[in-house]
């Protein structure tokens, strides 16, 4: 079961693509987050909803958010993924141990070994302000996303 809306996020740290540590509880009180878990890099779904993302960039990432992207592929998986598809947002990797975030977050599939689709706002005091979850073969739709945004 995913957490609610009012819930504090449950912080962590995970290595990006590019091997630096990042931490949730690093935006606290600087910027409202966008945090998308996803199945796996290079699939037909989620490789629509991550460069849609990054064909919305400037929504997504600026002074005030920060769009943080979340599958359990391994670090090095992800280096490759973001360098074709031209992703400049950081893509987390909850590799190791596996899926520790995504269960965090009620949001691992035990069965499938990976998370679902599910989206988090958290504001800046580090409070989950909206979320979606989808099944695996179900994209979300970003305007939802923005609408969710200005309503902070």
């Amino acid at each position: 079961m995913a957490i609610e809306v009012g819930t504090e996020a449950p912080d962590f740290e995970l290595k990006d693509n590019h091997g630096q540590a990042v931490k949730l509880s690093d935006f606290r009180g600087e910027k409202n987050v966008v945090l998308l878990f996803y199945p796996f890099a290079f699939t037909g779904v989620c490789t629509g909803e991550l460069c849609a993302l990054r064909d919305e960039l400037p929504k997504f990432v600026n002074d005030d958010v920060q769009l943080l992207a979340v599958s359990n592929d391994s670090p090095f998986t992800l280096r490759v993924f973001g360098e074709k598809e031209g992703l400049e947002y950081p893509l987390l990797s909850d590799f190791w141990p596996h899926g520790e975030v995504s269960r965090a977050y009620g949001v691992f599939d035990e069965e499938k070994g990976c998370a679902v689709r599910g989206t988090f706002i958290i504001d800046k005091e580090g409070v989950v302000r909206w979320t979606v979850v989808n099944g695996l073969p179900d994209a979300r739709d970003l305007n939802e996303y923005v609408k969710a945004l200005e309503n902070l």
